[in-house]
């Protein structure tokens, strides 16, 4: 499943399901797709994945190859929690300057 968050003066973002279900949760909201923030509560939103998001290492710890095999997917770069939420964060930014609401599918 893929979810995709609007805003209306912000690009579209598609993230994986399990990864924008744990955003949407974090941010204070019940995990349901669809949803949305309402503008006035975006700051609040913002706030808590923010905060979430501080509290995450920069970037977790990769495991070691010795050689680079396409085929197995263990090689694949580890990509962190907070690297991934960046874009949303952004995103919520912009709805926040525009006082827009935020929504995803």
């Amino acid at each position: 499943m893929l979810v995709t968050f609007k805003t209306q003066y912000y690009s579209n973002i598609t993230m994986f399901g399990n990864v924008a279900l744990t955003f949407v949760k974090i941010m204070g909201h019940s995990g349901t797709v669809p949803g949305a923030i309402r503008a006035e509560d975006v700051p609040e939103a913002l706030q808590r994945l923010s905060k979430a998001v501080e509290q995450v290492p920069a970037s977790p710890q990769s495991p070691p190859s010795s050689t680079y095999d396409d085929d197995n997917e263990d090689n694949e770069p580890v990509v962190s929690l907070r690297q991934r939420a960046l874009p949303l964060i952004e995103l919520l930014q912009s709805a926040v300057e525009s006082e827009s609401n935020v929504m995803w599918e």
